[in-house]
């Protein structure tokens, strides 16, 4: 998929994506107790719409550009104020110059108490990432394989928490690992929540791996389908998904809420559907 997301930052996926990623964040702060937001993937957290690679393709433009400045329903926008307030913080003057990152969104929302592990691989990126939150005794930057993560970084010491997996697909088998990884990280950490990101792009791929999920044995999926168009005749991002694991109990009606508000904004051509089925209850 080739999947460099500077060009790709706030696009379609990037909100639904961080939406969800929001609510998780707003659920664990419903207990006093601290939680930890490990982000296996978690690039370079603060991207520049601005920038040559963000103008190239302008996707953010049928992504959060639609978003930020909408007008919502009051349900579907007290349920957004979290997310939003994140992006509106790295934009004081208005609009939307610049977007944050899964690893920036989850480090706004949480307290003082809460722990950010933001993991990337791609030197360079990790070096950005290390800048930005220099200083902030909350978040550890580690330089490190996401897929290594799984296994040597959980359980964390907090026993409370979210696990993002968010990979590139720019290699091979990308799907295969999701579900291995999930298998591996369930198994040491049965109690956590885990979010895993996909690409709706090649169809069939995508169902042989939610039949892959199904067929793992990992209890509590709920899957998050989200398309802007239908199958295009030439390969191309059509949509995305996002499995989460050990869903909280507010999350399927959130979402009832949310995905019909968000698709109306963010489609791109008729028939495309959003979707909300439990893999496994």
């Amino acid at each position: 998929m080739n999947y460099r997301h500077a060009y790709h930052a706030g696009n379609f996926a990037d909100v639904v994506k961080h939406v969800v990623l929001s609510r998780l964040v707003e659920y664990l702060k419903q207990k006093d107790k601290a939680f930890r937001v490990i982000d296996t993937h978690a690039g370079i957290g603060r991207y520049d719409l601005s920038s040559t690679e963000a103008q190239k393709t302008g996707e953010w433009q049928g992504g959060i550009g639609r978003l930020v400045d909408a007008a919502l329903d009051a349900p579907a926008a007290a349920l957004l104020a979290p997310y939003l307030e994140a992006v509106r913080s790295l934009n004081p003057e208005g609009g939307v110059k610049k977007y944050p990152g899964s690893p920036l969104i989850a480090r706004h929302l949480m307290r003082k108490q809460d722990r950010l592990s933001a993991i990337e691989l791609h030197r360079q990126d990790a070096a950005k990432l290390r800048a930005l939150f220099q200083g902030d005794f909350q978040t550890r930057v580690i330089e490190l394989d996401g897929w290594l993560a799984l296994g040597a970084h959980l359980p964390p010491k907090e026993k409370r928490g979210l696990v993002l997996v968010d990979p590139p697909f720019e290699e091979e088998g990308e799907f295969d690992r999701l579900v291995d990884g999930l298998r591996k990280a369930h198994k040491r950490w049965p109690g956590g929540i885990y979010a895993l990101w996909y690409p709706v792009k090649d169809r069939k791929a995508v169902a042989a791996f939610r039949k892959a999920l199904v067929q793992s044995g990992v209890p509590k999926l709920l899957d998050i389908g989200f398309e802007i168009r239908p199958p295009s005749a030439e390969p191309s991002l059509d949509g995305s998904g996002m499995v989460v694991v050990n869903p909280p109990f507010t999350l399927e009606g959130e979402l009832r809420t949310l995905l019909p508000a968000l698709h109306t904004l963010l489609v791109v051509e008729k028939p495309a559907h959003w979707t909300l089925e439990w893999l496994a209850a």
